[in-house]
């Protein structure tokens, strides 16, 4: 059974079930629900000390945030993307990550290796030793921060596509294509910097086909 890491008294919370929402939501992105995994309502309910009343609910949120798939046969299990459902996610992630440089290298030149730059070294430190759940959270945090760099309160809203791709699917999360990753996060970096906005959004769009090739790769029928 899991053990709750947070210790909340919910009584205090007004908003229960956008809590509830957030702990689980929180718990899937960093693999602690991995895909696949069912959601046992009767476990959770008792290891979050909630009624399963507030849980249904929450649990609704998530699945309609695409996090979690709910039917009378399965119950309620993490979403469990197959190579298709991975590759359109990955298309939408292009558009939404070259869109985001550009406008990032129109409006937020001045500001981007200033904040962009530490989320970089910091992301370098986990290629050796090699550590994928550093890793992942840091090209999360880098893709995030160049959406809010755009200052396009739309593609802003669009940061809960970067952590589902990125944090639930890890399609590129592995050794060999993070030091080329890092390579070509440098490279959007220095472009948005520049203020050069074609240049970024060329980059970042290479930047997301790289992993839409490899998915591709899996055979997709």
């Amino acid at each position: 059974m899991d053990r709750m890491e947070e210790n909340f008294d919910w009584r205090e919370r007004p908003r229960l079930v956008e809590e509830v929402a957030r702990v689980i939501r929180g718990r899937i992105y960093s693999g602690q629900y991995p895909p696949g995994r069912p959601l046992r309502q009767v476990e959770l309910a008792e290891t979050l000390r909630i009624s399963r009343t507030p849980l249904r609910e929450a649990l609704r949120i998530l699945e309609q945030e695409g996090l979690v798939t709910a039917d009378t046969v399965r119950g309620v299990n993490v979403i469990n993307a197959g190579p298709l459902q991975i590759l359109h996610a990955y298309q939408v992630r292009q558009v939404l990550d070259g869109l985001a440089a550009r406008l990032a290298a129109q409006c937020s030149a001045d500001r981007a290796l200033a904040e962009l730059q530490p989320i970089l070294q910091r992301q370098r430190q986990t290629l050796e030793p090699w550590d994928i759940g550093e890793y992942t959270a840091s090209n999360v945090d880098f893709h995030a921060r160049i959406f809010e760099l755009s200052k396009n309160e739309y593609v802003i809203r669009q940061i809960p596509t970067i952590y589902m791709t990125s944090q639930v699917f890890r399609p590129g999360a592995k050794y060999e294509r993070a030091s080329d990753a890092l390579h070509e996060h440098t490279e959007i970096m220095q472009a948005i910097a520049a203020g050069d906005a074609a240049s970024a959004e060329r980059l970042a769009l290479s930047h997301v086909q790289k992993t839409i090739d490899m998915v591709m790769s899996w055979q997709v029928e």
